[in-house]
């Protein structure tokens, strides 16, 4: 009996799970999708940290370019632990911001990202990261 309640909680929790819809529907402000692609960037997960990101030749070029990094297991493993520290979020207007930030596994490298509202959605602008001074 106990046994039957327990797949069957199981089963309703997969129905939950498949209707749930998918993972990114996008981001509601400019924090939360420069960390969304931090964090998926940060897992290994591109095509994911892809959902994040404005996409463009020079994006994409990079974002691929970044992907196929060989690193170590440890450094994959403390990547993937890490946690985003925001150190500076600059509003350059109502549809773009600026956003300096690192992560826990590499403190003393900080980084910046350009997030722009484009078409109702928060998208990182990936080159900045490179471009900026």
């Amino acid at each position: 009996m106990k046994r039957l309640v327990v797949l069957k909680a199981l089963a309703v929790i997969f129905l939950i799970a498949c209707n749930a819809g998918p993972e990114s529907d996008g981001a509601e402000n400019d924090l939360e999708a420069a960390r969304n692609f931090v964090q998926a960037a940060l897992k290994g997960r591109y095509d994911r940290a892809a959902d994040y990101m404005l996409h463009d030749s020079l994006n994409d070029e990079r974002l691929d370019a970044v992907s196929r990094m060989q690193l170590s297991s440890d450094e994959k493993q403390g990547l993937w632990d890490a946690s985003i520290n925001i150190h500076n979020r600059k509003l350059i207007n109502d549809s773009t911001s600026i956003i300096v930030y690192s992560n826990s596994f590499h403190k003393e490298n900080r980084d910046t990202l350009k997030v722009v509202k484009k078409e109702g959605k928060w998208l990182v602008d990936f080159k900045y990261l490179f471009d900026h001074e």
